[in-house]
């Protein structure tokens, strides 16, 4: 409740002092607008701003899904195929490395300008993340605790399904807490270099007529989903250590 009150009383606070500066230094609307500006776009194309959300929501949802649940197999076979990984974990790393706005344009062009070019790009951005942390946490076993399983007799799966699983569960939600906002920005990103819906077109085409103050409530109302999704990883992650801790007691 006190963190609560802290952040709430912080935003009131930016959201004052922004207010002020735009009256104080007479900044037009058009370069920066103030948060009643943008209070006033909400109230008007509320409806639009949640239907451009919505289709963003749904193509950031699908791409950070699959690409855990890619990612994290993935995982599973490098831990248990080290050479496998020194062949692989190169290009990985040049696949992080290619910048984002490089690599949208030729994702539109392949899977064309629909929902689907901008799940694969939401993909792709957060892919890395969930990949390095996932095998970080399958590694991140006590010697011993392996020790006394391997004494006990039990193979590969059930040292992965009772050992290496449980034990990755915080590198691994660390990921995806990280991967969640970065498959927002991907599906954004894909929007933004061409598309029909969502909250990247439009950013396009308010851009192109000045809106700037229905701008800004695209970009408010994205990151609020980003937001969403990093607090809903947050409650589930602390469910899933909660129901582990009460396992292992």
């Amino acid at each position: 409740m006190k963190s609560f009150f802290l952040q709430s009383t912080t935003l009131l606070g930016f959201l004052v002092g922004w207010q002020i500066l735009i009256k104080t230094a007479a900044i037009s609307p058009l370069v920066l607008p103030g948060p009643l500006d943008v209070l006033h776009a909400v109230l008007h194309h509320h409806r639009e701003l949640i239907n451009e959300t919505a289709v963003t929501a749904y193509e950031a949802i699908l791409g950070f899904l699959g690409s855990a649940i890619i990612a994290y197999m993935i995982a599973i076979i490098f831990v248990h195929v080290r050479l496998l990984e020194q062949a692989m974990m190169p290009y990985a790393i040049g696949l992080k490395s290619i910048p984002l706005i490089a690599l949208a344009p030729l994702i539109v062009m392949w899977c064309g300008e629909g929902v689907f070019s901008k799940i694969v790009m939401s993909a792709l951005v957060s892919f890395w993340p969930i990949l390095v942390g996932a095998v970080q946490g399958l590694r991140a076993i006590k010697p011993d605790a392996l020790a006394l399983m391997s004494s006990l007799g039990a193979d590969k799966w059930q040292v992965l399904t009772k050992l290496r699983v449980p034990s990755s569960t915080g590198y691994t939600f660390a990921a995806l807490k990280i991967a969640s906002s970065l498959s927002v920005v991907g599906a954004v990103i894909a929007e933004l270099v061409g598309s029909t819906r969502g909250i990247g077109h439009l950013i396009n085409v308010n851009s192109y007529y000045l809106h700037t103050d229905l701008v800004f409530a695209g970009v408010a109302f994205i990151s609020a989903v980003a937001l969403a999704l990093y607090g809903g990883l947050s409650v589930l992650e602390g469910k899933f250590r909660f129901w582990h801790e009460r396992s292992i007691d």
